[in-house]
């Protein structure tokens, strides 16, 4: 299995595939061909936000040049075969959205336990990037979330990847939630005893044969510490 971990994979306004530091070329060179595309909701109660979300995803990468046999959403309305649907597809794309709502969608189908045998290319975008995880991140971001005792902030993800990932960085990293600044109050605390990649749109991590490689501008976020790893255009082994 060959995993594409982004924070976002398309351009804001444009709609198209971000080339940024070479995700383009390095995912056509590991693209599946015939392709048969399953594209993993946020929202399984949101059938309208999933038909959009997976046609504006699915436009932006023909345009780029990527070419489809299928390419199927997979939602509420059809988690009855979700084994089915995984087992026929070769690519994996991991919507974006609420981590907590994906998660439990996630684990309710079994998704983990489905993939232990994939063999085709994962695409993570924001929110499935982050559950991808062996250990989830979810870092608050609806408003209550950040002061509710109740909230989970770290939860089982699919065991993909072991980096737990903050993406859009470069927009969070100045956000206040409930008061608190995300930063400061609330990643820095969190991530005593722990590691986060913090990353900006436009830049991606891609694991492979075990290892581990971002592309693109990156921080890592330890025991409070905030240290630039990779500048944009630039790469690091994590």
């Amino acid at each position: 299995m060959t995993c594409f971990l982004t924070s976002r994979t398309d351009i804001p306004v444009t709609g198209g595939v971000n080339p940024a530091n070479g995700f383009i070329d390095a995912l056509r060179r590991r693209f599946p061909a015939p392709c048969r595309a399953l594209f993993v909701c946020s929202d399984p109660g949101n059938p309208e936000k999933t038909d959009f979300y997976s046609a504006l995803i699915q436009k932006s990468f023909e345009d780029a040049g990527f070419s489809f046999q299928g390419f199927a959403p997979l939602d509420g309305r059809n988690e009855g075969r979700a084994a089915e649907l995984t087992a026929d597809a070769n690519l994996l794309i991991l919507s974006g959205g609420h981590v907590p709502t994906q998660n439990r969608f996630f684990r309710r189908i079994g998704l983990k336990a489905l993939l232990e045998d994939f063999g085709g290319v994962v695409v993570g975008i924001s929110a499935g990037s982050m559950n991808s995880a062996e250990t989830v991140y979810a870092c608050p971001e609806e408003e209550g979330e950040a002061l509710d005792p109740a909230y989970e902030r770290f939860l089982p993800g699919l065991g993909l990847t072991k980096t737990m990932i903050l993406p859009h960085w470069q927009f969070v990293r100045d956000d206040t939630l409930d008061g608190l600044r995300i930063l400061e109050d609330i990643a820095c605390p969190d991530s005593r005893g722990r590691r986060f990649l913090l990353l900006p749109d436009g830049s991606w991590l891609l694991r492979e044969g075990g290892r581990e490689t971002v592309f693109g501008e990156a921080w890592l976020l330890e025991d409070g510490v905030q240290t630039r790893i990779s500048a944009d255009g630039g790469s690091a082994v994590l």
